[in-house]
């Protein structure tokens, strides 16, 4: 796998269960930088609108959340002060993400927060998401769009089953605010049937 010194930042998209992280953390690690799971950001504010009792209707107590949102380089995340990282796959989490997620006052502040994540780590980094080589990071050096069956990406998350990536991908896809997409120039990869170390050999090689 080839080596680089320059600051690179890696855009990773896709579906639920298409590998994201798992992909994303072999890139890391090999290049030696740091990644960015931008899907815990908009948990962390679900996760913490459920905490606080914040409806999810009230757009301004959830810009509120947002701005408050710390993640350190371990992917702990903590919002208006308090960890809510062991809440962040949680059931109910699973549900008000989408809701959170979709809400475009919340997206404009998670967005600057995202950038400046990458920005205080000199310019580098593996972010992975929704909208990363679409919205967040259009310029980045490589965009990756990973998928994978159905079937395959609902066993690789359990916790959601079936049904309730289903209906992620229903709501990623359609909302109005940085659906889910195929960004231009991106390289779309299926996951189906190839390793984690197949699929990071390949990205690294288009840098």
């Amino acid at each position: 796998m080839p080596e680089t010194s320059r600051p690179v930042v890696i855009a990773i998209d896709g579906p639920a269960g298409a590998g994201k992280s798992s992909v994303a953390k072999a890139l890391a690690e090999h290049l030696g930088i740091e990644r960015l799971d931008t899907g815990s950001t908009y948990r962390g504010v679900a996760a913490a609108a459920l905490r606080a009792g914040v409806d999810l209707s009230d757009v301004e107590g959830l810009v509120a959340l947002a701005r408050s949102l710390e993640i350190d380089g371990e992917g702990a995340v903590v919002v208006d002060g308090a960890d809510v990282t062991a809440d962040l796959r949680s059931a109910e989490v699973n549900v008000a993400v989408s809701v959170v997620a979709a809400t475009a006052a919340v997206r404009e502040v998670l967005v600057d927060r995202q950038r400046a994540w990458v920005a205080e780590r000199g310019g580098a980094g593996v972010v992975e998401g929704r909208d990363i080589g679409s919205v967040v990071f259009p310029h980045a050096d490589v965009k990756v769009y990973l998928t994978a069956s159905e079937e395959e990406r609902a066993k690789r998350r359990p916790d959601e089953g079936s049904a309730g990536v289903a209906r992620r991908d229903r709501i990623d896809t359609q909302r109005a605010a940085s659906p889910l997409t195929l960004a231009d120039g991106a390289h779309l990869i299926d996951t189906t049937s190839r390793s984690i170390a197949e699929v990071a050999e390949e990205v690294l090689s288009w840098l």
